[in-house]
């Protein structure tokens, strides 16, 4: 993937390198995260606890806690940074600016304003308007401080244990989160999440919490085909690695590689199949118009 010739956005705070961290396992509070699946799901399953418990209460937070404001957030430094911990800064600075560069207009096409995101990069556990954000959650936005959390430790997760190890898996990643950012701004979340609290079962509950994830997904797609189509960023290979990305962290993957029993009501996140479609749907098109997973009886 091509991005180290492109800009770098001022929208990121970086905290790595302040000394704090080993905090590896999910506490209170949380967000919408795609890497919380991951782990969230192996952790709760080899412990025998209900995987359903921990991400709805991940998923349906929208505020409170005790989070920093900006002027608050604590500062990392920089020479505790390894090089490789320093490139993945530039490389996720690099990201969230071509995700501006891209929702910016696109917003502005629609007669809207696009309010950006601020990305925190954080070691072990960070203090979040969602509650305590820990690095064992993967990658989640809070919609409470608009921001999204990222520990980057999880690259080499993903990498390593989820054969995922190309930069535009790490982008889509990325590009997940600030879908749900999105989600945000044009009131989806909050509708969503309404819906989700007058659901009549949990299973009903669990059914929209994939429908706002597979949205992300598509949006995350949209993020690729308007930035590879102005800034020519995709190299041969990329958007089969997003894929594998997307196909191993789908609900049924985790279910199957923890050892439980593949269980569709339960899912909040999608499929493999559905999660690959999506992003395929938004990659293909560009059109934010083509993300609408609400109004789909077949997804």
């Amino acid at each position: 993937m091509r991005w180290e010739d492109f800009r770098r956005s001022e929208n990121v705070d970086d905290e790595r390198g302040g000394g704090g961290g080993g905090f590896r396992f999910p506490g209170g509070g949380g967000g919408i995260g795609i890497g919380g699946l991951i782990v969230v799901g192996l952790v709760s399953w080899a412990l025998g606890v209900d995987p359903r418990v921990i991400l709805a209460g991940l998923e349906t937070v929208q505020g409170g806690g005790s989070g920093y404001s900006q002027q608050e957030r604590p500062r990392g430094d920089p020479s505790q940074l390894s090089e490789e911990e320093k490139k993945q800064g530039e490389f996720v600075r690099a990201v969230l600016a071509q995700t501006e560069d891209v929702w910016t207009p696109l917003f502005k096409d629609s007669g809207k304003a696009y309010d950006k995101p601020r990305l925190t990069l954080f070691s072990g556990r960070t203090s979040t308007a969602c509650g305590m954000g820990a690095s064992a959650m993967g990658p989640f936005y809070c919609p409470g401080d608009q921001r999204v959390y990222l520990d980057t430790e999880f690259f080499d997760e993903l990498a390593r244990k989820f054969k995922s190890p190309g930069e535009f898996a790490r982008a889509y990643v990325i590009a997940h989160e600030v879908g749900h950012h999105v989600q945000n701004e044009l009131g989806i979340m909050r509708w969503a999440n309404e819906q989700r609290q007058r659901a009549r079962s949990e299973e009903q509950a669990n059914a929209i919490s994939v429908r706002i994830e597979l949205q992300a997904d598509c949006f995350a797609g949209v993020w690729g085909y308007w930035a590879n189509k102005r800034f020519n960023i995709l190299e041969d290979g990329d958007v089969e690695s997003a894929l594998t990305a997307a196909t191993q962290i789908g609900d049924d993957t985790l279910q199957r590689r923890s050892g439980g029993e593949v269980v569709p009501d339960s899912f909040t996140h999608g499929s493999s199949a559905q999660r690959v479609k999506w992003f395929r749907t938004g990659l293909s098109s560009g059109d934010p118009k083509s993300c609408d997973t609400f109004n789909q009886r077949q997804l």
